[in-house]
């Protein structure tokens, strides 16, 4: 019992709480869009990653990967649901912020 405790403390062991994995990536408007929300207890937060791959370099040296993590505060109870809220908002942000997203703050 005190063992179930702690890692429920710690966040370890039952797999209730952390991230759920991620999903394949929704390209928009040169970035790419991943959701990988935080599964709590039954509920999704909406969370992940928008990246934009920067273009080869001249050598051929694959280019850099720029990436932005991205969370909200919205939880719902299904994962599609979750994922699908994920891209719409990740899609604004988007539209609204652009590259600024990886300025340093």
């Amino acid at each position: 019992m005190f063992k179930k405790l702690l890692s429920g403390l710690l966040g370890g062991g039952d797999g209730k709480s952390g991230h759920a994995g991620a999903a394949e990536p929704v390209e928009y408007k040169g970035y790419l869009i991943i959701s990988e929300p935080a599964d709590q207890g039954g509920q999704f937060r909406v969370s992940g990653w928008i990246r934009k791959p920067l273009p080869a370099a001249a050598d051929g040296q694959q280019g850099e990967l720029l990436e932005h993590r991205f969370e909200r505060s919205d939880m719902l109870p299904g994962r599609e649901a979750c994922d699908a809220l994920m891209v719409s908002k990740a899609q604004r942000f988007i539209d609204e912020v652009g590259d600024e997203m990886f300025s340093p703050r």
